[in-house]
């Protein structure tokens, strides 16, 4: 395999919000011949917050310095996604690999300039779909392959929520229901993760069609999103998201039916599902998440950067989640 960099990734972030205090960059520390060489947020009174409590020698408020710093030779984009193409443009131009944060982009067609960037500029792009490589999903993907449910039939998504009092209380703080900064609501925040995956074990999504309505009105986007979706193997898809349900209904359920059995998890669960084949009893598998979720990511990027390895996630397997929730919003009712 192909070594883009020398002996380590030494990595800018630029925009470290929340996801950045657990989920993702405190395991670029922790991955060997990986580190954080630099830190970027347009506050000064933050970013330097975040650099002292992370033991972080550089920081910036100004992306192009972060970019350019000769000492940075990766770039994580961890900023909300209406400034991923943008900044993903600067660092290709700047022949820096790429990891954006889910969703890829607020459309389909800013994730395809996204790709055109890269390839121009002569680096890879990753995306944090960070649940190809959690060990349950990993697992799930391997009994599929293997055939222990026999031949796929069908897959169902469905994903009840209820609307919090704080998230209507903070709604202009609330940059997820923001279509012009996310794309959308909650369903391209969280459904995103759902259909990615699905295409992590059944292949790319060709064809998807769908409806969505604003019916609580607590927000200015979707909040409640049907629809029915088809992967490259002919496995078929329906999904079900409403995100201002009652509390009696929330539900995080993916069920996969094959002609044998039958495989069932949480998406934003424990790293567990349980499997179910016909005349056996129930098995239930379990491991433990790792603290930094994006950790087995982020591992996998550092590998491909140094020729060791493979990533599971792309910007063209990330764009195809982006052109099919693109599809299943394009009706409102």
């Amino acid at each position: 395999m192909k070594e883009f960099l020398d002996t380590e990734v030494r990595w800018g972030i630029l925009g470290v919000g929340n996801v950045c205090e657990v989920k993702s960059a405190p395991a670029m520390n922790l991955i060997p011949k990986s580190r954080i060489a630099a830190v970027m947020r347009r506050s000064e009174e933050k970013v330097k917050d975040y650099a002292q409590r992370h033991g972080i020698q550089k920081w910036y408020t100004d992306a192009h310095e972060l970019i350019n710093d000769p000492e940075v030779n990766a770039i994580y984009i961890a900023t909300p996604p209406n400034a991923h193409e943008e900044l993903t443009r600067l660092a290709a131009k700047a022949g820096k690999p790429v990891y954006v944060e889910k969703p890829m982009a607020r459309t389909f067609e800013e994730c395809e300039q996204m790709i055109e960037s890269c390839t121009t500029g002569g680096v890879p792009l990753f995306v944090a779909y960070y649940r190809r490589a959690l060990p349950h999903f990993v697992k799930i993907k391997q009994l599929i392959e293997a055939g222990e449910i026999g031949e796929i039939r069908t897959v169902h998504i469905n994903l009840k929520q209820i609307v919090e009092p704080e998230i209507i209380a903070q709604l202009e703080d609330n940059w997820r229901v923001n279509p012009e900064i996310s794309g959308g609501g909650y369903f391209f925040d969280l459904a995103s993760h759902q259909l990615d995956l699905l295409a992590f074990f059944f292949g790319k999504i060709t064809q998807a069609n769908g409806f969505c309505s604003n019916q609580a009105g607590a927000y200015d986007t979707e909040d409640i999103v049907t629809g029915s979706f088809v992967f490259e193997s002919g496995v078929l898809g329906t999904g079900n998201w409403c995100f201002t349900s009652s509390k009696t209904a929330e539900k995080d359920e993916v069920i996969i039916d094959g002609s044998k059995g039958q495989i069932r998890f949480e998406t934003f669960g424990k790293g567990e599902f349980t499997l179910l084949k016909d005349f056996q009893e129930p098995f239930h598998y379990q491991v433990e998440l790792p603290k930094h979720i994006q950790y087995p990511l982020i591992e996998s990027i550092v590998h491909e950067l140094l020729g060791t390895g493979k990533c599971p996630s792309k910007g063209e397997s990330a764009s195809n989640t982006n052109w099919a929730m693109d599809q299943l919003t394009k009706i409102k009712i």
